[in-house]
C-alpha cells in the first residue's frame, strides 16, 4: 500500500529564495487559469457551444500567451505551473460534481506549495543519501530527518510557519499483527479525548485552550502594527509559528490514539458523527474543533487498512450515552452536564463515557434498540411516601408530590385487652 511521509528541509539562504520564486510561480499561474474558466462560464451563459478547457489547453495558452510575457517563468522547474494547473482543473471537476465549491484564488504567504518531479516510477530521479534530497532544478537540500526510501519520482515542498517541508509517496509492506486482538468501542468526546470500552482513556491535550491567551496577545499585537512594515512581518510569523505549534501537539495526540486502536485491536467501533453540524453550535464549536474529530476517522481510515483491522461506523442515531450497558435499559434523558450514568431500573452507577463505549462495541446493524424509559434516577417512586409542598422550588429537578395517606393499616392486637 502507497503511504506518504512529510519531513522538514532546511534550506540556506539562496535555496530559500528559489522556494519562493517555486511557490509564486505556481500561484501565478493557478490564479490565471482560475480567472480564464471563470470568463468561459461567463460565457456559456449565453453561447453553449463554448467549451470548457482541459488542463492541456490550458497549459498550452499559457505556453503561447503567458510564459512569453513573463520571463521569470523559466526560472523554476516546468513541472511548477503543470501541477498548479492540473490541480486547477481538478478543483473545478469537484465543483461540476457539486463535491466542493468553486476554487478560490489563492493568497501570496497562504498554503504555499509546489510540485516537482523527475525521472520515471520506474527509474526515480529525485535521490537523497539520508542527510541531504537532490531537488531538480535546485540541488541538494539539507533533511532534518533520513527519509524511508532513497529515491523517488515525484514530491511537494510546502511551507508553513516559516518552515519549509518535502512530502513523497512510498510502498510499504502491511506490517505483521497479532492474530488474536479484540473488539473494542470508542466513544470521543470534548472531557477526553477517547474512552474505550476495555477502561483505556487519552486525555485531551486541548491545545487550542491552552495557547489561546497567548494567541489573543499576539494577534493584538499583529493588529497593531503597520500594514506592510517589517515589525509587522515579524509578528505575524510569530503567530504563525503559534498556530503550528497548536496543530502539531493536536496531531501528535491523535496519532497516537489510531495507531494505538489499530494496532492492537480487529475491530474498532467508532460512532458516525455530523462534525460539521456539531461545529454549529457556537457555545461548543471551538472545543469540537480543538478535539480534531475528523481527523481521527481520517487516520483511523488509512491505518486500519495498514494494520489489517476493521472500522466499523455506528450508526449517528444510535443512543449510545441513554442506553445502560448492565442491563439494557433505555433512559429517558441524558443531559450533557450528567457525567455519570446512573440507570434507574438496575441502579448501575457508571462514567457516562465509559458507558456509552461499552455500547458503541455491542452495536451491530439491525440492533434492537428498547423504548425509552419514562422513569429517570430523579424521580420518585410513586409506592414511597413523598413528603413535599404543594409547589415545587425552582431549585428541585422535578415535581415533588404531596403528602399521601397509607389506606392500608395494620391492626395490631391490644394487649390491654
Amino acid at each position: 500500500m502507497l503511504l506518504s511521509i512529510k519531513v522538514e528541509l532546511i534550506p540556506n539562504n539562496k535555496q530559500v529564495t528559489q522556494f519562493r520564486k517555486a511557490c509564486g510561480v505556481a500561484r501565478h499561474a493557478y490564479n490565471w487559469a482560475n480567472a480564464l474558466i471563470k470568463g468561459v462560464l461567463v460565457e456559456r451563459e449565453t453561447d453553449k457551444t463554448v467549451k470548457l478547457p482541459s488542463a492541456i489547453d490550458l497549459h498550452k495558452k499559457l505556453v503561447s500567451e503567458v510564459k512569453s510575457v513573463n520571463p521569470w517563468y523559466y526560472e523554476t522547474n516546468k513541472n511548477v505551473p503543470q501541477q498548479a494547473l492540473k490541480e486547477l482543473r481538478t478543483a473545478w471537476d469537484r465543483c461540476f460534481k457539486k463535491v466542493a465549491k468553486q476554487p478560490r484564488f489563492k493568497k501570496k504567504g497562504c498554503k504555499d506549495s509546489f510540485y516537482l518531479e523527475s525521472g520515471s516510477k520506474a527509474k526515480p530521479k529525485i535521490n537523497n543519501d539520508g542527510k541531504k534530497v537532490k531537488l531538480p532544478s535546485i540541488g541538494w537540500v539539507r533533511l532534518a530527518e533520513p527519509l524511508p526510501v532513497t529515491a523517488t519520482h515525484n514530491c511537494v515542498i510546502s511551507r508553513t510557519a516559516e518552515k519549509w517541508f518535502i512530502a513523497i509517496k512510498y510502498e510499504v509492506e502491511k506490517p505483521i499483527v497479532k492474530a488474536d486482538r479484540s473488539t473494542v468501542g470508542v466513544d470521543i468526546g470534548i472531557k477526553e479525548l477517547a474512552v474505550c470500552s476495555n477502561g483505556k482513556v487519552f486525555k485531551n491535550p486541548k491545545a487550542y485552550r491552552t495557547g489561546s491567551k497567548r494567541m489573543k496577545r499576539l494577534q493584538r499585537s499583529v493588529s497593531k502594527k503597520a500594514i506592510g512594515s517589517n515589525n509587522r512581518k515579524k509578528a505575524v510569523s510569530q503567530l504563525a509559528k503559534l498556530h503550528a505549534r497548536i496543530a502539531n501537539i493536536r496531531k501528535d495526540a491523535i496519532h497516537k490514539l489510531t495507531t494505538y486502536l489499530a494496532k492492537n485491536h480487529s475491530i474498532i467501533k467508532i460512532e458516525d458523527l455530523h462534525v460539521k453540524a456539531f461545529l454549529k453550535n457556537h457555545k461548543l464549536a471551538g472545543a469540537i474543533a480543538d478535539c480534531g474529530m475528523y481527523e481521527f476517522k481520517r487516520q483511523l481510515e488509512y491505518k486500519t487498512e495498514k494494520f489489517s483491522s476493521q472500522l466499523v461506523l455506528v450508526d449517528r442515531m444510535f443512543p449510545s450515552s441513554q442506553i445502560c450497558s448492565n442491563c439494557g435499559n433505555h433512559r429517558h434523558k441524558m443531559p450533557l452536564k450528567e457525567r455519570v450514568y446512573v440507570c434507574p431500573e438496575c441502579g448501575h452507577v457508571e462514567d457516562r463515557d465509559l458507558n456509552a463505549s461499552k455500547n458503541i462495541e455491542r452495536w451491530f446493524e439491525g440492533i434492537f434498540v428498547p423504548v425509552r424509559s419514562e422513569v429517570t434516577s430523579q424521580t420518585v417512586s410513586s409506592t414511597e411516601i413523598a413528603c413535599g409542598v404543594d409547589k415545587p422550588d425552582s431549585s428541585h429537578a422535578v415535581a415533588t408530590l404531596k403528602q399521601e395517606v397509607n389506606t392500608k393499616t395494620n391492626h395490631c392486637p391490644d394487649k390491654s385487652r
